[in-house]
């Protein structure tokens, strides 16, 4: 916050001397300047890293406030008042409002970044919209789902956007990643590609709100989902039971549970004109793209299920010779066969190819391993899933700060929960440690390897971090290894990786809706080529704006 007040000399060297006094008795803190305008600077002579906390007070004796404090006490005034503002400061440390648990710092300190930035031409931007494991649930980070982005095409009469980028993915919508897409103004017309690794609610719980609300916004075209075929698995042994469980059965079964949503909306256009339905040949498909149902291609309500063997390791899921894009599927080992991973390709316009995988959950296994080989020529950008150990997941979960000891009355149900744990780590993930040994099997190393679908703080990462280095000692975080956070973007350039944090507001509204082309009428429809929004509801019990001897009982106009 900077001060609007004109501040004497005398009075900066006095809060200079009473900070160096206060830090140095405290934490071998020294202050090396306080300037005019404001700017505090120091070291930490002991070189202890310790969290601190720059606090102010209006009157430099006991009345010390936090930051937070003075956005509260120096905000929202009105036209008249007294307040008190900041005139003395002084560096605190430890940081009193510092907890470990309630903080990612690494995250904090990345320079923000305007979402709405054009790409470069050869850039792929990779945005993490969810990045946490199902359970918890947590409000400081949704479940899992990658937004990948590729190149730009300008577009002047776009005021807003100002283009678009060349082709986009969203991989895995799990339950609360909406709500950051809208943050950082990703129309739904950017969401039309979806590529699911597995069919765990926690990846696809907001696939139900992208196919709901696209076409009620600006994607007028088809939803495309692509997942597994059926697993084939018995289910249970010797039961002679199989399973439709492939991403065709479930876009089928759930077109159809939100058949009441999809008839209620379609008073409104959800189609265009002139759209071109992809083919196989186009999009570089495994099988011709059909809708689910009985939904016209050209349709936004249509929902199209693209299936991979989930067997094959590097299948290819779709190869568009347009846009120079190739993602590639393998196999990963998690609760179920079915389980995939990802690989996306794309040569940038200058002949540099980028690219990154995503294996989202899994146990250690080796096709992963192989893919960031990528024979020989390793990869930019390496996400894979990690999870906490099952000791520390059990203890967390029970709301406790550490294991207990052994005489504690919470002894047995932690003991009991820390299995429960260990029989879900072996169906499903990769443990701390177990994710350094993957990473020290790749060779070339990733540029940038990332860490997800994990409870990121400064606790958890600390330990996983220690973890990691007992395999890869030469492994530097930030550099070489980055745990990912909501809205974390990275910038992959042909000779650098930016990462940044998305600067987003949380009262945001819908993203501007663009418009490609000319709607077809709406299928509920007034004649006239408008919708009808009367046409499904009963209004027998409405109250009318006017009443019955003309008087007014509400504005139309919503005021």
């Amino acid at each position: 916050m900077k001060k609007r007040y004109a501040i004497q000399a005398t009075i900066v060297t006095t809060i200079a001397v009473a900070a160096s006094a206060l830090t140095i008795a405290q934490s071998q803190l020294e202050i090396t300047s306080f300037s005019r305008n404001g700017k505090l600077s120091w070291k930490d002579t002991g070189g202890t890293g310790t969290n601190r906390a720059v606090q102010w007070s209006p009157d430099g004796t006991n009345h010390w406030y936090s930051w937070k404090d003075a956005d509260a006490n120096l905000t929202g005034l009105g036209p008249e008042g007294t307040v008190d503002v900041p005139m003395f400061y002084r560096v605190v440390s430890p940081d009193p409002d510092y907890q470990a648990t309630e903080h990612y710092t690494y995250y904090e300190k990345l320079p923000l970044f305007d979402p709405l930035t054009p790409l470069d031409t050869n850039e792929m931007r990779i945005t993490f919209m969810g990045s946490m494991i199902p359970l918890p649930v947590r409000r400081a980070q949704a479940e899992m789902s990658i937004f990948v982005e590729v190149g730009w095409q300008d577009d002047p009469s776009d005021s807003f956007y100002h283009g678009q980028p060349v082709d986009q993915f969203v991989f895995d919508m799990g339950a609360g990643v909406s709500a950051n897409y809208a943050a950082a103004k990703v129309g739904y017309r950017l969401m039309d590609k979806v590529f699911i690794n597995h069919l765990h609610a926690d990846h696809m719980s907001d696939l139900v709100h992208t196919y709901c609300f696209g076409p009620a916004s600006d994607r007028k075209s088809p939803l495309y989902v692509w997942g597994s075929g059926p697993t084939g698995i018995e289910s249970p042994t010797n039961s002679n039971i199989y399973y439709d469980d492939g991403v065709r059965a479930f876009c089928s079964h759930l077109r159809e549970a939100l058949r009441w949503h999809t008839e209620s909306f379609s008073f409104q256009p959800t189609a265009y004109e002139d759209y071109e339905a992809p083919t196989q040949a186009s999009w570089g498909l495994p099988h011709e793209p059909l809708p689910v149902g009985e939904d016209a291609n050209n349709d936004s309500y249509a929902m199209v299920p693209i299936e991979l063997d989930w067997r094959q390791v590097g299948g290819v899921a779709y190869s568009n010779a347009l846009t120079s894009v190739t993602i590639t599927h393998f196999p990963v080992i998690h609760a179920r066969k079915g389980s995939m991973g990802y690989k996306l390709s794309w040569q940038t316009p200058g002949g540099d190819e980028l690219n990154m995988i995503y294996t989202s959950d899994t146990k250690p296994e080796t096709n992963c391993v192989e893919q960031a080989r990528n024979a020989g020529k390793g990869v930019d950008v390496f996400i894979h899933e990690m999870v906490v150990p099952p000791e520390v997941w059990a203890y967390k979960n029970m709301g406790l700060n550490a294991p207990p000891s052994e005489d504690d009355p919470d002894y047995p149900e932690f003991q009991q929960t820390v299995k429960a744990m260990e029989t879900v780590q072996n169906s499903s993930h990769t443990t701390q440690g177990a994710f350094g040994y993957i990473l020290k099997q790749i060779e070339p190393k990733p540029k940038l390897t990332v860490a997800t679908h994990f409870p990121t703080a400064d606790d958890t990462v600390a330990s996983a971090l220690q973890s990691v280095k007992a395999h890869c000692p030469e492994v530097e975080m930030g550099r070489d290894l980055i745990w990912s956070f909501d809205l974390m973007v990275l910038r992959v350039f042909p000779d650098r990786i930016e990462q940044c944090r998305a600067a987003v507001s949380d009262y945001c509204f819908t993203p501007p809706v663009k418009l490609s082309g000319k709607t077809l009428p709406p299928k509920y429809n007034d004649g006239k080529g408008g919708g009808d929004p009367f046409y499904q509801i009963d209004l027998s019990s409405e109250i009318p704006a006017t009443n019955e001897f003309g008087e007014i009982n509400y504005r139309t106009d919503g005021y």
